[in-house]
């Protein structure tokens, strides 16, 4: 009977904690819908459009920090109030650079967070070779769509600025994409895997490498913010998961 209750009690509590989870997420789904409801990329850039479009980020990490606390700062919801500082710059072109700054340093948070002990990347052997192959598939690819860009990174005003910052952008946002991986939780390794692939989109419509997508604006952003949500909800995930194996070992007699 006591394990019964124990395990009634278990499922009560996560459905309760998956409720609070959704509950929260409300803002960023609303801040979402607002975004595209005004498509900011069509309209002057003002404060208006920056604030618009950083909501999201903003509610994903006070939803992170209300887990967390303040030390997720120097992890995930830090790295969500540098991508808010990011899509701000980014609303006036002129700032891009200081933008990619931003999650180029959100990028590093991320990947710090990864790594900490919170994080399990246990798994057997067989596991560990089919994620080595992943792994050089993402290299492979994020090191080929660089070389590829380098002929026009190199053709563009300001080359001799952008050749090493794109250069150094897409290692560091390999290896958050990588550590992602290694955490083995569904949710931030495809998250990581997501923020890769809207990066390379942008990357490759910016530097004219192909012409403008009629939805491209759509395609980046959607993916953007759902990289975003995929990463913060797998860190509040991981943070209720340790807290659940702690109250577990709590009841054991």
């Amino acid at each position: 009977m006591d394990i019964l209750d124990t395990h009634a009690y278990d499922c009560r509590r996560r459905r309760n904690a998956s409720c609070t989870l959704f509950l929260y997420l409300l803002p960023f789904f609303a801040s979402t819908a607002v975004y595209f409801y005004l498509w900011i990329p069509d309209s002057n850039p003002s404060p208006l459009a920056a604030g618009v479009k950083s909501a999201p980020a903003i509610s994903l990490a006070l939803l992170v920090l209300s887990y967390n606390g303040g030390q997720s700062l120097l992890g995930v919801a830090g790295g969500l109030v540098l991508s808010a500082f990011g899509d701000t710059c980014l609303i006036w072109e002129e700032h891009f650079l200081h933008g990619m700054a931003c999650f180029a340093l959100a990028h590093i948070l991320y990947s710090l967070s990864f790594i900490s002990s919170r994080y399990s990347s246990s798994s057997s052997s067989s596991s560990s070779c089919r994620f080595s192959v992943l792994y050089l598939l993402l290299w492979g690819v994020s090191v080929g769509v660089y070389l590829y860009l380098l002929p026009f990174l190199r053709s563009s005003q300001d080359a001799a600025v952008f050749v090493p910052a794109i250069g150094v952008y897409t290692f560091l946002i390999a290896v958050m994409a990588t550590l992602g991986l290694r955490t083995r939780h569904p949710l931030v390794m495809l998250g990581g895997l997501i923020f890769v692939a809207s990066d390379l989109t942008i990357a490759l419509q910016m530097f004219k490498v192909i012409e403008s997508l009629d939805y491209g604006r759509h395609i980046i952003m959607t993916t953007y913010y759902l990289a975003q949500l995929l990463i913060a909800i797998g860190d509040v995930k991981t943070t209720l998961a340790q807290q659940g194996e702690e109250l577990g070992k709590r009841k054991k007699p």
